[in-house]
């Protein structure tokens, strides 16, 4: 029995092409990662070994320290993805919903979207200080683009025949949004999201990395400053494992199929 459970879960892994492929980049990137570090080819400190990364990882997960500077980020990110991405949303059913605002507005979102936004930090400075405020400011400007032009593209594959349908029978507009305009967008909406909290991670740690003495930015430009290279990949793992974590979960409010013309 046990034998045949082998043979089992091997043509399973076997039959699944796309696992194969995932696990294999991961080994061949480290594998190459353990090379360069213990070959010379770069400096040692530059591209510490595996092991060395493994202990600051280690060692900053049993700090309580890091985990106070990693709730700061946390919440940082989270009230920038909130005012971000309701301002998204309202903006883009307006947009969406508007033709005449689509079209005299719209184009201002996509110039400005691809637009770095670390060059509007210094204005964030000056309008909320050194403090939270700015970084929370980065935080919204950069999820802002992304989730009000998806939910604007959404509004405009939700099916017309819905839309008269709650027209025909006088639904207000909140019932509108709330039962036909929303659960018709959730795809391209949650889609939105996803992109909107990555760039949002984004412009929240590279504000910390600026004027802060707070947050995991700060610890990773602290960390290259002191040429501490290991715990500084180490934090960059940690950031990226948990903007996995919640790209995943995000994800799931995607699944189910969204009323939108054929």
């Amino acid at each position: 029995m046990a034998e045949t459970g082998r043979l089992t879960r091997a043509p399973a892994l076997v039959a699944n092409p796309v696992m194969l492929l995932r696990v294999g980049l991961i080994a061949a990137v480290l594998a190459l990662w353990q090379t360069v570090s213990v070959s010379g080819l770069l400096f040692r400190d530059v591209v510490p070994s595996l092991g060395a990364i493994a202990g600051a990882l280690a060692r900053l997960l049993v700090d309580p320290g890091f985990f106070g500077h990693l709730g700061t980020s946390a919440l940082e990110i989270a009230v920038a993805l909130v005012i971000g991405g309701l301002s998204g949303l309202i903006v883009g059913l307006a947009l969406g919903a508007n033709r005449l605002l689509g079209k005299a507005f719209e184009p201002y979102l996509y110039y400005l979207g691809p637009t770095p936004k670390i060059i509007f930090f210094p204005i964030m400075i000056m309008w909320f200080g050194v403090g939270p405020g700015s970084k929370v400011a980065m935080g919204v400007i950069s999820c802002f683009f992304p989730i009000a032009l998806s939910t604007a593209a959404g509004m405009r594959q939700i099916d017309r025949v819905l839309i008269r349908v709650g027209r025909s029978f006088r639904a207000a507009t909140w019932q509108m949004v709330s039962k036909i305009y929303l659960p018709a967008m959730r795809e391209p909406i949650v889609n939105g999201v996803r992109l909107g909290f990555g760039v949002a991670v984004i412009g929240t740690l590279l504000a910390e990395t600026k004027l802060s003495n707070r947050g995991v930015g700060f610890l990773v430009i602290n960390s290259y400053s002191t040429f501490d290279m290991p715990r500084m990949y180490a934090l960059l793992i940690i950031v990226f494992m948990i903007a996995i974590g919640v790209n995943a979960l995000v994800g799931r409010l995607g699944a189910g199929r969204p009323h939108i013309k054929s």
